[in-house]
């Protein structure tokens, strides 16, 4: 603890930025997930005070995700009751310690970028399709009220990405979220008072339980309901939970490990079981999922945080403001939350992002499509299976055919290998050898292969033995050496 004090100087105004970051996010993924709104500020609580005290990364911030949106709400629409929704979280918890310690870090080194790209990229498509109802005052009946503030939301992100904003210090060290959180409440409170005839119906509006003191507080937890153990589809969500947060959490620890000015590396199986231990308790109090969120962990960085003591110091302040300003969190338009929705949902899928993978070739813009596809017509899980069943076909079908060139002038031919020749290849170097004319010269040159398969040098044994039959001369080089000269009869 003594070294994670060492640096508060920065740690205390990171803190502030990630919970001025956090909070409106907290609550915008629980609107998001169809979940209870406090929810969502118990999964940043447990972010930042469980995960942040036992994680391995200086400058991770973990929260609940927009990443787990999709499979959070129709989990949360399928299950029977919410508390047994929070038992399939416990479950992902203990799954993702069991992950840990079977030493499953590197999972996420597996995963193709174009799958990872397009699952972002579904996410934001996910994020915008859900929220565009709630961002124009459109959740039970229409306000013109609502709608406003919502599209003067979006205009407030969109000039705090401009460059010239960007560059004074307000606005670096204000976050745009927070900005809109700002402006929302100070116009809802507005219409009240002026009672104006628009006025937010409460239904448009954040709703967090007020507690009295703190024995009504403690009363806005929920526990799980240990009878739904023997469902299946609990455990199913159980399962996609821990497998996309555990996922979702190493790409996002890969990532800020890159962009770290002291080049510190984050233990990824220490990691694993961090999350799980947090997933456990946010279950077991009722909240939300969370993973290490990359929007925070950036903001994080930016500010200029050197320890995770930053983290710890963002959950706090989660967990005093729904202790001490529950009322001022209440006056939150939720169309100010869709904006922010929307416009991270935007960020993840631009339309540049779609130019640039077809500008990297077929092989990688069609994995990254149909990922997206396949996440919005299925679900996150089988949708990334899928673009990973495709990655892969890509990749093989590549190897197939720069591992193995046939080229010839005149009767004389050269069968060269490159890189590893699989089982894969064996078709088509039978072919080509099977189909070489009577009378002809064939050098099959290994230098430049790292891997052949038995099957395939089985192939050519064979070849050799009955090539005399049609006046073929063999000459098999390895090493830069001829190794097997098979003449012809």
């Amino acid at each position: 603890m003594k070294k994670l004090s060492q640096h508060l100087g920065a740690d205390i105004p990171s803190g502030l930025v990630v919970f001025l970051v956090a909070l409106p996010l907290c609550l915008g993924v629980a609107l998001a997930s169809n979940a209870p709104l406090f929810a969502g500020i118990i999964a940043g609580i447990v972010g930042g005070l469980i995960i942040g005290s036992l994680s391995g990364s200086s400058l991770s911030v973990s929260g609940p995700a927009a990443g787990l949106t999709a499979i959070v709400a129709v989990a949360i629409g399928k299950m029977p009751a919410y508390e047994a929704f929070i038992l399939s979280v416990v479950i992902a918890g203990v799954l993702q310690i069991v992950l840990g310690t079977l030493k499953a870090g590197i999972l996420g080194d597996y995963v193709p970028n174009s799958v990872i790209r397009g699952m972002l990229a579904a996410i934001g498509l996910i994020l915008i399709f859900k929220q565009l109802p709630h961002l124009l005052g459109y959740k039970v009946g229409f306000s013109p009220a609502a709608m406003g503030i919502g599209l003067v939301s979006v205009g407030i992100l969109l000039l705090w990405d401009r460059p010239f904003f960007k560059k004074k210090k307000f606005f670096r060290f204000v976050p745009g979220p927070l900005m809109v959180v700002a402006v929302g409440i100070i116009l809802s409170v507005a219409l009240e008072q002026n009672g104006s005839a628009h006025t937010l119906a409460p239904h448009h509006l954040v709703n967090l339980p007020v507690a009295g003191d703190l024995g009504d507080f403690t009363a806005f937890f929920r526990l799980p309901d240990w009878h739904y153990l023997g469902r299946l589809d609990v455990w199913t969500t159980g399962l996609t939970i821990a497998l996309v947060a555990s996922l979702e959490t190493l790409l996002c620890i890969e990532a800020i490990d890159k962009l770290d000015p002291y080049n510190r590396s984050t233990p990824t199986n220490r990691e694993l079981k961090a999350q799980g231990i947090g997933n456990i308790v946010s279950g077991m109090l009722g909240g939300l999922p969370v993973t290490s969120v990359i929007v925070r962990s950036s903001a994080n960085l930016d500010a200029g945080a050197r320890t995770r003591m930053s983290t710890i110091l963002h959950g706090s302040l989660l967990l005093l403001s729904v202790l001490l300003i529950p009322g001022l969190l209440n006056a939150i338009p939720l169309s100010a939350l869709a904006a922010i929705l929307v416009m991270t949902g935007y960020k993840l899928a631009k339309p540049t992002l779609f130019r640039e993978f077809h500008r990297k070739g077929w092989d990688q813009f069609v994995p990254f499509v149909v990922t997206i596809v396949a996440i919005l017509l299925t679900d996150l899980l089988i949708g990334i299976v899928i673009g990973i069943a495709f990655a892969l076909f890509f990749l093989l079908r590549s190897n197939f055919h720069s591992a193995v060139m046939i080229v010839h002038d005149g009767n004389k031919y050269l069968l060269r290998f490159r890189k590893d020749v699989s089982f894969l290849n064996k078709p088509i170097v039978k072919q080509r050898l099977e189909g070489l004319p009577e009378d002809s010269f064939i050098l099959i040159d290994m230098t430049r292969a790292d891997f052949i398969d038995k099957d395939v040098l089985d192939v050519i044994d064979e070849f050799m033995h009955h090539a005399h039959l049609k006046n073929i001369r063999v000459e098999v080089r390895k090493n830069g050496q001829p190794v097997i000269q098979k003449k012809a009869a």
